[in-house]
């Protein structure tokens, strides 16, 4: 009995530290958290450019066009982002989530710049701001490549790197036509 009682103690404290250890027993780990809890609030602040630019008269047909692609793509990985945020327990921002540490966000400045322009100032500083934005979320996506272990975190990731590539490619273009 004395054994048996001693065998379930250290299997329970075996267990609750495992448990402390960090949230790999679920399948993820702190890359995957840190991944979606920076990924959401940078897809929203492009949201928030293509909704500046899209709300403006005279922007280019292309720039309109890609402005609905980023917020088609971004929504619903912000909404999936948040659910696993939320299966894995974790707060839905980085306590450090702050705008300037970010790798591509733009600051209140550029917002308001961007705001405030008329086409076609506007469509060109769409499109170098969001080659900026899209670059730092390329950066971090390739970490959660590199570093992450939820399958799922990681398979957005790579889709991330492969559909804002693309979407640089076409933005680039569109600068140099300009």
């Amino acid at each position: 009995m004395k054994r048996t009682l001693m065998s379930v103690i250290a299997l329970t404290s075996a267990l609750a530290l495992a448990g402390c250890s960090g949230s790999e027993q679920a399948g993820h780990n702190d890359a995957d958290v840190m991944f979606a809890q920076m990924m959401i609030p940078h897809h929203e602040q492009a949201i928030e450019m293509a909704d500046v630019v899209l709300a403006k008269p005279d922007v280019d047909p292309e720039i309109i066009n890609l402005a609905n692609e980023v917020k088609a793509a971004q929504a619903p990985e912000i909404e999936e982002l948040s659910q696993w945020l939320d299966a894995w327990g974790a707060e839905p921002s980085a306590e450090h989530s702050g705008h300037a540490g970010m790798e591509g966000m733009m600051s209140d400045e550029d917002m308001q710049t961007l705001t405030v322009a008329a086409a076609p100032e506007a469509n060109r500083l769409f499109l170098e701001q969001m080659i900026a934005h899209h670059e730092g979320a390329v950066e971090m996506a390739q970490t959660e490549i590199e570093s992450g272990q939820d399958a799922g975190a990681v398979e957005m990731a790579q889709t991330i790197v492969d559909t804002q590539q693309a979407e640089i490619e076409t933005m680039e273009d569109l600068l140099t036509s300009m």
